[in-house]
């Protein structure tokens, strides 16, 4: 596809991104899960859900959309997020933003675009694109679901559960580089506030598994649907609490609910986690596609 073909469309206001982008999301919406339900979230949150350099773009060739893309991650280094675009665009992408002075610390999204775009914001800022985290997309279309140990109670999160949520959150990324081999904090960047729990707590999308005295062990996230796709994530289990299932049964329960409610299912995984990859394969769900978190550091 000839560059000059391509052209490159920001937008500062996410309904009206969504506007002009459901056709092209609904044609791939599990390629498409973050960018729509992070989009729809910023609709609703306004602020409270985008960073400090907010702003979508769709990529035209002529009057068709072929990909899209956003920058609203409220965490640093601030990423791009890119979904698979020619890599004529990637490029350009990382030119444009160049050209307009903003700093691109981060590149996340499908391979080989989110790749293209840090390489080329390398070479413009004379540093180097390095991969900090290898991510992969599941779909599950049939589910195997566990069953759950006698006691067990699968219930959404209430008000009262939120201290303790904010920081199941904020353990998840910490935990999950350490089973992947890495410092804790080099590989999940995101923060979350007790305001964006609140604001998940409200939407129902919290999910805690309560042990037979009662006891909270183990939380999983599912996203609002977009375009008929939910995604699961993110899904903590306490170190003492781990080794009873409780990850598997959750996810499992609530991918059949969703799956019987006419919803697709999707999740990611860290690819250097193998434990939780052989959970989720476990129950049914296959690989879609590779992404990748990188980084754009100075040289030297």
């Amino acid at each position: 596809m000839p560059t000059a073909d391509l052209s490159l469309d920001f937008y500062d206001e996410p309904a009206r991104f969504l506007e002009d982008a459901g056709d092209f999301l609904a044609t791939d919406p599990v390629i498409g899960s973050v960018i729509a339900t992070v989009s729809r979230r910023a609709t609703s949150w306004g602020e409270d859900a985008t960073g400090p350099h907010a702003w979508w773009l769709l990529v035209r060739s002529g009057d068709h959309i072929v990909s899209a893309g956003m920058r609203t991650a409220p965490f640093e280094p601030y990423p791009t997020f890119v979904m698979p675009m020619p890599d004529e665009a990637a490029v350009e992408l990382a030119q444009a933003l160049h050209a307009r002075g903003e700093f691109l610390g981060g590149s996340n999204g499908a391979l080989p675009a989110a790749q293209v775009v840090a390489e080329e914001t390398a070479r413009l800022t004379a540093g180097r694109a390095v991969v900090h985290q290898h991510t992969r997309l599941f779909e599950c279309a049939e589910v195997r679901v566990p069953e759950p140990g006698e006691g067990w109670r699968l219930r959404t999160a209430r008000p009262e559960d939120a201290e303790l949520c904010l920081d199941w959150y904020t353990r998840f990324g910490a935990e999950a580089d350490e089973q992947a081999g890495r410092e804790a904090g080099t590989g999940h960047a995101e923060h979350h506030t007790p305001d964006d729990i609140r604001l998940r707590i409200e939407e129902g999308v919290i999910w805690l598994v309560e042990d037979p005295a009662g006891r909270v062990v183990h939380l999983t996230g599912v996203n609002p649907p977009a375009y008929g796709v939910s995604r699961v994530g993110p899904v903590f289990t306490p170190r003492e609490h781990r080794g009873h299932g409780y990850a598997s049964y959750a996810v499992g329960e609530l991918t059949r609910r969703g799956l019987e409610d006419g919803i697709r299912m999707c999740l990611f995984t860290d690819q250097a986690n193998p434990t939780s990859n052989k959970i989720y394969e476990d129950l049914g769900y296959v690989r879609v596609v590779d992404m990748a978190n990188l980084r754009i550091q100075p040289s030297g």
